[in-house]
């Protein structure tokens, strides 16, 4: 039975007739494609990234299973839409904590129209994506107190450095202290935490010459309770969105690789000093959260 994904934190939702991604209990994702050539180009890129031999096996862990397009019936009755049929990457955890970083200076990749860039370049601006190489397009955080908190889109976009860094490090923090990064060490640190696989999919990055990504983004997701058969601390990063993909002809995608040492050296510094400024911290995080809400 399909349903609406209920840790989707970024992008289109199923609403108000709106066309949406949805999910089923087998562990697939199924995301309408775009009518233009966004569409195709996504297809066309999952299609080529799944049967190039060039791909490390180290790297494809990163980008989620493709399982190929399906026609499905839309709801408001308007007939069948063609879907991607993706890995559901939330699948099997019980209560993830995620968020959606949008990687690169420029959004707009070089075939979009006038008007698309434009749009890309008024957002660009207005958020962190010009100064800081990313931006945070959503996220949710799970409390065993509280459930969910997630802000809305208003406080997502009106983010600005400082408020990047606070989130990073609320992520990573328990319910007791908004602010103590008590699983920092095990969330981004350690052999097989976000830090590591943020290096190695930096270290692909600096030699791969294939594709451009363009407007992609980076989910990082784990899970602080458990489920009881499983008994190791796992934190994942996954690359999605792939509508705006171009090829790459020889020449290393900066503007991606760019962006993502920019994440790295936030995640470092988290890593490297635990502890910002307590005060001034918890002012800003307590202004923040002023439009979050509980679920």
């Amino acid at each position: 039975m399909l349903k609406v994904p209920e840790h989707q934190v970024a992008g289109h939702q199923v609403r108000d007739g709106k066309l949406g991604p949805l999910v089923d209990d087998t562990g697939r994702f199924y995301k309408p494609l775009q009518s233009d050539e966004r569409g195709s180009k996504e297809v066309a890129f999952y299609t080529s990234f799944s049967s190039n031999s060039r791909i490390p096996d180290n790297i494809r862990k990163f980008f989620p299973v493709f399982h190929g397009t399906q026609l499905l019936e839309v709801s408001g009755g308007s007939g069948l839409h063609p879907h991607l049929v993706l890995q559901d990457v939330v699948s099997g955890l019980v209560n993830p904590s995620v968020m959606d970083i949008k990687i690169g200076t420029r959004t707009w990749y070089p075939e979009a129209s006038e008007e698309y860039i434009q749009k890309c370049i008024k957002k660009d601006r207005e958020t962190t994506t010009v100064p800081l190489g990313f931006r945070i397009s959503g996220w949710q955080i799970h409390h065993e107190s509280s459930g969910y908190q997630k802000p809305d889109k208003r406080t997502v976009k009106g983010l600005n450095k400082e408020d990047v860094r606070l989130v990073l490090r609320k992520f990573v923090s328990s319910d007791l202290d908004p602010l103590d990064c008590s699983l920092a060490s095990v969330v981004y640190g350690g052999s097989a935490g976000i830090l590591a696989q943020l290096l190695e999919l930096k270290s692909w990055f600096e030699d791969q010459t294939m594709f451009h990504f363009y407007s992609c983004s980076i989910l990082m997701l784990y899970e602080k309770q458990l489920p009881v058969e499983k008994k190791t601390f796992r934190s994942q990063v996954k690359l999605v969105d792939f509508a705006h993909i171009v090829e790459g002809k020889g020449v290393i995608d900066h503007n991606f690789l760019g962006g993502l040492c920019s994440l790295i050296k936030f995640i470092s510094e988290i890593l490297t000093c635990p502890c910002p400024d307590e005060y001034a911290g918890k002012a800003c995080l307590q202004d923040i959260e002023t439009n979050w809400h509980d679920s």
